[in-house]
This record gives C-alpha cells, structure tokens and sequence, in this order.
C-alpha cells in the first residue's frame, strides 16, 4: 500500500455492516462517562462536561479543519449545524449532572424514552413492533428510577434524554448530508458546543488546569466520549434509517449496565439483568 493513500480504509469503512459502527458507539458512548464519574472527585461534573467538549472540539479542528467549507454552507445546513452544537453543549451538560447523582444504568433507561417515539414513527411490520415492545419492556425494567430520592438527578436525566432524541435527528441529517456533511459537519457543530458550553461550565474546569491528572483525564473523557462515538455514530448513521438506529440505542441501556458493573461497580439486580435480555432480544427481532 502506498503511503497516504486513504482508498483501503474507505473500502474497509464502506465493506463494514453500520450496526458494527453503533457497537463501537454503544460501547464508548458510556465508557467515557464512567471514567468521568471517577474524575468527579477532583473536578465538578460541569467542569468535566466542558473539558469533555473543548478537548473534543481541539481535536476534530486539528483533524478537520471544518471552517474550510463553512463559506458553500447554505443556510438550512449553517442551522443544523449551530443547532446540533447547541443540543451536544446543553445535553452533555445535563448528563454530566444527572450521573453525578444517579446509577449510570437508570440514567441511560430515562435516556432511552423519548427515543421511543422516533423508533415507534419507522415501524413499519408486525415483527418491527414486536420488537419495539421487547425493547420497551427491557428499559422498563432497567429505569427502577428512585424519584423521591433525587430529583435534582431526575430532573437533569429527563432534561438529557429529550435533548438526545434531538440529537439523534439532527446527527442522522447531518450524517445524510453532502458537503459539509458527516464527520466534518460533526466538528462544526462541536466547535459551536464549546462556545456553547464556556459560559455554563467553563469556570469549573479552571482547576483542571494545575492538576495535570484531571486535565490528562479530562481530554481521555472527550476521545471516548466525544470523538469515537460521535464519528461511529456518523458512520452508522450515513447508511441506516433513522427508525432503525432509534431503535437500536435500547441497547445503550444495556451496555451501560455492563460498563456500570465493570467500572464502576455498580452491580444490577435479576431484575435489571431481565431487563437487559428484553433489549437485546428486541434489537435482534428488528429488521430493516
């Protein structure tokens, strides 16, 4: 292969089923945030939301250099675009709060709900809705939300999922998009949030600063968080329906569960382990 030459790659990203895109997505959408949970202790969970973001935005720009192609944006695509930035600053924001105070598993249940209704919009078979029925089922049994207990945290998870469902439509046009479309569209909207973000959490990463752990820290959270779902989700995206992709982020419930155990301990209960295999099982009825 001669040096630079990028066709093999885009043969092997094309050659690759999409779903294997929304694995890799599904498995770094959430281990990111368990990592940060840890980094919670050193620096507040809207300073960790905004160095997630900024480290994010330095890299898509050292890599895309998006500006090039801002001037043959027109203006529907300017505004998804800004759009999109708004939705990624004030959604990981309210993530970030809401995990700093409940299980990363119930987060991502309450996260998947309004998800629901744009998996219910593409169902177009009796074996579609079946499976859309396992997968909300699934998440039932996963969400065993504690309101009484926190509902500052539940509040903030509620505030989080709305703005993912919003961030899944805008995500799926961008991805549709020619020109400044996809992953380059992606780091526009990514240098929007960050300016989005500055005056709401920017001040609490300042102590990040002097403390090169949390700073190293904090720019690991924005790749696995930010930078490697985000672009899988464009990849997967590109090439499947939006119904589709809906549906299968009732996974993302599930694998947070999983990350929950492993990371950070959080041990499920049969019950949310049912729930799990409910999800699991609706994805795999699903067809296109």
């Amino acid at each position: 292969m001669v040096a630079g030459d990028a066709k093999p790659w885009r043969r092997a990203l094309t050659a690759a089923p999409p779903q294997s895109f929304f694995v890799g997505s599904a498995v770094f959408h959430y281990l990111g945030p368990a990592f940060a949970v840890l980094l919670f202790a050193r620096i507040s969970p809207m300073g960790v939301a905004w160095l997630r973001i900024a480290s994010a935005a330095a890299i898509y720009a050292a890599w895309r250099r998006p500006w090039r192609g801002l001037a043959a944006l027109d203006t529907e695509g300017r505004r998804t675009l800004f759009a999109m930035g708004c939705v990624l600053a004030i959604m990981n924001v309210c993530f970030y709060v809401s995990i700093d105070r409940l299980p990363l598993g119930t987060v991502a249940a309450i996260e998947f709900l309004p998800v629901v209704a744009l998996a219910a919009v593409g169902t177009r078979s009796l074996r579609n809705a079946v499976a859309l029925a396992l997968a909300v089922g699934g998440v039932y049994l996963l969400t065993n939300v504690r309101i009484t207990g926190e509902p500052v945290g539940i509040a903030f998870a509620f505030a989080n999922a709305a703005l993912f469902s919003l961030y899944i439509v805008l995500a799926h046009r961008v991805a549709q998009r020619g020109g400044m479309g996809g992953i380059d569209g992606l780091a526009v909207s990514m240098l929007v949030a960050v300016v989005v973000a500055t005056p709401l959490g920017g001040w609490s990463a300042l102590p990040a600063f002097v403390d090169p752990v949390a700073l190293g820290a904090g720019i690991g959270v924005g790749i696995t968080s930010s930078v490697i779902p985000y672009v899988c989700d464009q990849l997967a995206m590109a090439r499947m329906k939006r119904a589709t992709y809906a549906l299968m982020v009732s996974l993302l419930p599930a694998t947070a569960t999983i990350v929950g155990i492993v990371v950070l301990a959080q041990l499920p209960s049969p019950v949310e382990l049912g729930g799990v295999a409910l999800v699991v099982s609706g994805v795999a009825v699903h067809r296109e």
